[in-house]
């Protein structure tokens, strides 16, 4: 029997302000912020604009799931371990980096096109696939499902980047539990999406404005608005206006410690050490730490 559709309601809402970060990027971010930390178990979100000769060149990870979707333009990736690949607008990459990984992730500037603009989030692994070997899910704009909660012709589409929304489920299988759609209201509409109990769940709104339950205020553009999650909340109800277009993400939440220490996460501070050591001596997934260059940020 299916459970009664009460909704989630604002927990608190975070104005994401673009700041340069390095030569050429603008970022707004709002989890893993100083305004908004410890969200479990998702540890970073990123809405990125990349300007002509900026990028995120050779760097490792450890520990943690992210996940790349292009909202305009491209950007290309490769790794150490021989992966490489673009990611165009409307597509997604999710990567594990698991017990280690080198990569680089360099947007494509195009003559006459809009720069780069993206969002990356990072996702906490449940302390058994810390070390696991990395991977990758990697969808084109044509591979990602697509729910329309009110049939074909009505105003609403929910690409389903992973999870499951109006019996339409994602083919991206995280190790844990992660759903991320992304909502678009052509005109005016009112949806339910259904969110596993207990689980800890967000939107970042790009455009329009956004009313979340019964609450009456308007969320505009770039807020991040952490949703409730009483025990008896089955989803949330979401009405926009015309051209209104989001994302929304839940995930697991992992009873476990969180210590990152820059592109690594890990659950002590000793295990921090370890991956330190492991990085200088390249070895436990960092075998090639010291001698391999990526083509994509060397040209």
């Amino acid at each position: 029997m299916a459970l009664p559709a009460i909704s989630r309601m604002v927990a608190k809402t975070v104005l994401a302000v673009e700041t340069p970060e390095g030569a050429g990027a603008l970022v707004r971010r709002s989890i893993g912020s100083m305004n908004l930390r410890n969200l479990t178990p998702f540890l970073l979100l990123d809405h990125f604009h990349i300007k002509k000769g900026a990028g995120f060149p050779d760097h490792p990870h450890r520990g943690q799931a992210t996940v790349t979707y292009m909202l305009q333009g491209s950007s290309q990736h490769e790794d150490s371990a021989g992966h490489k690949g673009t990611i165009v607008t409307g597509g997604v990459q999710w990567m594990c980096a698991g017990k280690g990984i080198i990569h680089a992730e360099m947007p494509v500037h195009v003559e006459g096109s809009p720069d780069p603009r993206g969002l990356q989030l990072w996702v906490d692994l449940p302390k058994k696939f810390k070390m696991v070997d990395p991977s990758y899910q990697e969808l084109s704009p044509e591979e990602i499902p697509v729910a329309y909660p009110q049939g074909i012709d009505g105003p609403i589409k929910v690409k389903v980047i992973s999870g499951k929304s109006h019996n339409v489920e994602s083919p991206v299988r995280p190790l844990g539990g992660c759903w991320f759609f992304h909502v678009t209201f052509s005109n005016k509409g009112t949806m339910f999406q259904d969110i596993p109990i207990g689980w800890t769940s967000f939107l970042y709104t790009l455009k329009g404005s956004l009313v979340i339950g019964s609450d009456e205020a308007e969320i505009d553009a770039f807020n991040t608005v952490i949703l409730s999650a009483d025990a008896n909340q089955t989803g949330v109800s979401l009405s926009g206006t015309k051209d209104t277009e989001f994302v929304l993400v839940a995930g697991e939440p992992l009873d476990q410690t969180v210590f990152q220490y820059g592109p690594f996460v890990m659950t002590s501070k000793e295990e921090i050490q370890d991956t330190l050591v492991d990085y200088q001596r390249g070895r436990n997934g960092f075998e090639r730490a010291h001698t391999w260059k990526s083509e994509i940020a060397h040209k």
